[in-house]
Parts: structure tokens; sequence; C-alpha cells
């Protein structure tokens, strides 16, 4: 048996990320690390119980995996594509109607530069897109992107070993629809090992209780002489 992307399949899927807390839940996976059904009951703002149920319901549609480590479990979510599919539905919502809510520093850190699951988005990853298309390191069209020869040799003096990055079923280079800047960040497996390489450099540390990622003062130096960014 298949399934089939009918009418009737869309809107179970719909219904499921529909719900606010089990939204938030989604949203609070979209960083790439597994978390516990405790710190995602305090993401989603309900019981442990109420968690437990939302936790099951996703797990049983695919769109959540479960890890267990001795009697934890932590839960991420289930494949990129579906951290993929998450952000374009939050381009879609940053597009409707505006709201009246202040501006804090929080949306600013995540405007800046955050994790979009394995890889980076906002600013920053918009900045790097950008800088390794203009020196023709990659070539990005229609969704899909490649590696030049030049941007070979580049990545392997930044770091990266494309060998190993060229392993397993995902795409070396895709873009994936950043939300906030309405353009494409680079996702695929490049674009998880260039935010490994960067948190290896210190170049970016994560922030308490979110996805957002904080640029050191090694970070801006380092981004600035190696892809010409400033941010």
């Amino acid at each position: 048996m298949t399934n089939i992307a009918s009418g009737n399949t869309l809107a179970a899927v719909a219904s499921l990320i529909g719900d606010v807390a089990r939204a938030n839940i989604l949203s609070a996976l979209m960083d790439g690390r597994a978390l516990t059904a405790g710190e995602l009951a305090w993401h989603a703002g309900v019981s442990a119980q109420t968690t437990s149920g939302h936790l099951a319901k996703l797990t049983d549609a695919k769109l959540i995996a479960v890890e267990k480590q001795g009697r934890h479990r932590y839960f991420r979510l289930a494949t990129p594509d579906i951290a993929q599919a998450i952000e374009a539905l939050m381009a879609v919502a940053a597009t409707g109607p505006k709201r009246h809510r202040p501006v804090g520093p929080k949306d600013i850190a995540m405007r800046t530069a955050r994790t979009c699951y394995d890889h980076l988005a906002g600013r920053l990853g918009i900045a790097l897109a950008d800088a390794l298309t203009t020196k023709g390191h990659v070539i990005i069209s229609d969704g899909a992107g490649a590696v030049t020869r030049k941007g070979s040799k580049f990545l392997s003096e930044f770091g990266i070993d494309l060998a190993k990055a060229d392993k397993g079923s995902r795409p070396l280079c895709k873009t994936c629809l950043d939300w906030s800047e309405r353009r494409s960040h680079l996702a695929g497996r490049l674009g998880a090992a260039l935010c490994v390489r960067c948190f290896d450099l210190g170049w970016i540390r994560r922030e308490k209780d979110s996805r957002a990622v904080a640029i050191t003062r090694s970070g801006q130096s380092g981004f600035a002489k190696t892809f010409g960014i400033s941010l």
C-alpha cells in the first residue's frame, strides 16, 4: 500500500499541525535537537499528560520520531522534509494578516541567525548562500544546488569534507525557503555541514530555550574574512 497525497491525507496532517500545542512542539524541534517530553511540555505550555497525548499523535503520523537512551526518551522531527514543510508554513504564516505584537530581542535574534533543523537560516543563512553563489562555489537553480570544482576546493580548505557530507540519501545541496527573509537558504547535507563547522569553530553558539544562534566575536571576524559577511 502507498500513501497518496489526497485531500483527506493532507487535511489529516494539517489538523495535527493546526493544534497550537502541537505546533509549538514541532517549532521547538526545528533546531534539529532531540528533546524530552518535559522540555516539550514547557514549550507547548500544557501539562505533561496532555503533552504525552500530543506526542503519541505526532509519532503515529510519523511527524516526529522517538529515540531511547536508557530510561529516557527523546523526541525529534522524523525527517528533514518535515522541517522544511514547517519552515514553509512559517513563511506562509508570516505573510498573513498583521497582528499587533511588540517586537522583542528574541524576534530580532531569530531573524538574524537561527537553525532550521540542521542548517542555518535567517540573515546569516541567506548571507552564506549569497556568498557561496556569488563567488561561484555553489550553483542554485529551481530549488536544487550543485557544488562547483572551485567550491569543493574552498569548502575543503574551510574544513568540510564533501566525501563525508556526500553520504546518505539526502541531496548534497538544496534550498529551503526562509520564513523571515522570504528567500532561500542552503539546506541538504552541505547546509548541515556548514552549520556543524561554524559551531565547531566557535563562530556561533545556541541561545537558551530558542533555536536562535548568537554570532560570537570570533564568528564576526571569521564570517567577514572567509565569506565577506558582516551582520
